[in-house]
């Protein structure tokens, strides 16, 4: 497989440049893909230096680096802690995340990621061996967990409207391909901002197939974990509630995000931000790669 073509790896320097790598130090790529961000780490390692790069999608695997000095891990990194357990590994100096679909998932009819392709199967699962796909939440979902979704993960004002339109529809025929769903929510979206939302259409299922958001908050939780005393955690986001989970939790120590305050009114947390200020990406980056223009870059080195 032609990694090139793969996934272009967003915020490549900003984010080599994050991690602070140390030529003999245990690195984690949680999120492989096309292995841009994990071949540029390797560049870096001496003789001693390892990387574990995980990816639950099995297509990634051809990807693979061939070299001693790095491991492909076929898993989620909800389990990042018992994966590197299972390897003999128990902290690391820097975790990278880039939360982000591969241009791969998208220019792949079969999978459904994208709205392009109308005929594609509803579908989304990253990992092919899930026992649900987006078609199995269409037509399982009741209604109020249908707008919930929209709403929530698709930020769709028309997430009650769409989801009912949907309970009804499913009740005449099966809607289990990309034409057939966005037939029935066409008509509440709006026309000038009709591919905008139609992709918040797709991400919001997306999201609830490969359960995106749980998966990112254990993540987050055993980061903490895993990391060693200076370590790093770099993390790309896509979409504010991924951004606003980070953003708190880096600021915070906790999921939660709520701060806890010593004597002196200072926040009492186990992370340093190595940027204060979010991360984007330039206009030459956007310029040749359009889909990195939503992301996000986040970095906090463990105290």
């Amino acid at each position: 497989m032609n990694s090139g073509t793969y996934h272009i790896p967003a915020l490549l320097n900003e984010c080599m440049n994050g991690l602070a790598i140390k030529p003999d130090g245990t690195y984690v790529d949680v999120t492989f893909g096309g292995g841009g961000h994990s071949r540029a780490i390797m560049q870096q390692l001496g003789s001693e230096g390892h990387l574990y790069s995980f990816d639950q999608d099995m297509d990634a695997y051809g990807n693979r680096i061939d070299d001693e000095r790095f491991t492909f891990v076929h898993g989620n990194f909800a389990f990042l802690k018992n994966f590197l357990r299972y390897h003999h590994v128990e902290q690391v100096d820097g975790i990278l995340a880039d939360l982000g679909v591969s241009f791969h998932h998208f220019d792949d009819e079969q999978r459904g990621f994208s709205f392009r392709f109308e005929n594609s199967p509803l579908d989304m699962r990253m990992n092919k061996q899930a026992t649900h796909d987006a078609a199995w939440v269409v037509m399982n979902y009741s209604e109020e967990q249908l707008a919930d979704v929209l709403y929530l993960y698709g930020e769709l004002k028309q997430a009650r409207r769409m989801a009912h339109s949907i309970v009804t529809a499913r009740a005449d025929k099966a809607i289990d391909t990309t034409a057939q769903l966005l037939e029935v929510v066409k008509p509440h979206i709006r026309l000038s901002q009709e591919k905008k939302e139609m992709a918040q259409v797709f991400q919001a299922l997306r999201i609830e197939v490969n359960n995106e958001i749980d998966a990112l908050k254990r993540l987050l939780t055993q980061s903490l974990q895993v990391l060693k005393p200076q370590g790093r955690l770099v993390v790309i986001t896509y979409h504010s509630l991924e951004d606003r989970l980070v953003k708190n939790f880096m600021r915070s120590g906790n999921i939660e995000g709520k701060v806890d305050k010593d004597f002196y009114g200072r926040i009492n947390t186990p992370w340093k931000l190595v940027n204060n200020k979010v991360i984007v990406p330039s206009e030459a980056e956007i310029e040749q790669n359009p889909r990195s223009r939503s992301a996000k870059l986040r970095i906090a080195q463990k105290i």
